[in-house]
């Protein structure tokens, strides 16, 4: 049984926890497996894990928060990354988490200055020889890459959009887990923060391809190791 650590760095927000419940239960539900167990971290609220030896694996959530942000807790995930990357674990980033193993490593994030990104957006995988879509919720991006880092997936608006970093780190600036109900939700929830051709975008994310075929990539990406 492989255990993965799901470093929570954001929070859903408290109106829609009852019906999906926090991120760790999220990722719990979107990478159940037989092979994998999970033990949530919410290092958003300054809980770190001990030793790298608590899991053999580690995921990094989505957030509201900006990695460039002030705030006490992104140095020292920032100094857990670079740890895990020397020790070769395996480790994965979405959205936030994405942004912040970029950061970690050499990288560079700011806001992108086309804006808002939300809803489904097809992505180049040239790692997979393949297109496909997903469901992304972010202003920030990656401007810069790190030097270790190989994009191995772009889409029109974000060039950095998937990362690889040897055979051990594997990121994604779109949101694998999101389901269309929940970034549904979320657009009621935050009515009037998207632009409208955005929001119409995010309108349409019942229409993309299930997402089973990311969740069974991350799923190989840690049981590979």
């Amino acid at each position: 049984m492989m255990r993965i650590g799901i470093l929570v760095a954001g929070h859903v927000p408290d109106e829609m926890v009852p019906q999906y419940g926090d991120y760790g239960d999220i990722f719990g539900r979107f990478l159940a497996d037989e092979a994998l167990t999970f033990k949530v971290y919410p290092v958003v609220d300054g809980v770190f894990p001990e030793s790298l030896d608590e899991a053999d694996g580690w995921l990094i959530t989505g957030s509201k928060h900006g990695v460039y942000e002030p705030h006490s807790w992104i140095g020292p995930l920032e100094a857990l990354v670079r740890q895990i990357d020397e020790a070769r674990r395996p480790l994965v980033g979405v959205c936030f988490g994405h942004q912040l193993v970029a950061q970690a490593l050499g990288g560079r994030v700011e806001k992108f200055s086309g804006g808002w990104i939300a809803g489904p957006v097809r992505y180049r995988r040239d790692d997979l020889g393949e297109h496909h879509d997903m469901l992304a919720w972010h202003q920030d991006q990656v401007v810069e890459k790190p030097p270790a880092a190989e994009v191995v997936g772009t889409a029109e608006d974000c060039r950095y959009a998937v990362m690889r970093y040897g055979d051990h780190i594997l990121t994604f600036q779109a949101h694998p887990e999101f389901t269309p109900e929940f970034i549904a939700d979320l657009k009621v929830l935050r009515s009037g923060l998207l632009p409208e051709p955005v929001a119409r975008n995010v309108e349409l994310s019942g229409k993309i391809a299930d997402q089973a075929e990311r969740a069974e990539e991350i799923r190989r990406h840690f049981l590979a190791r």
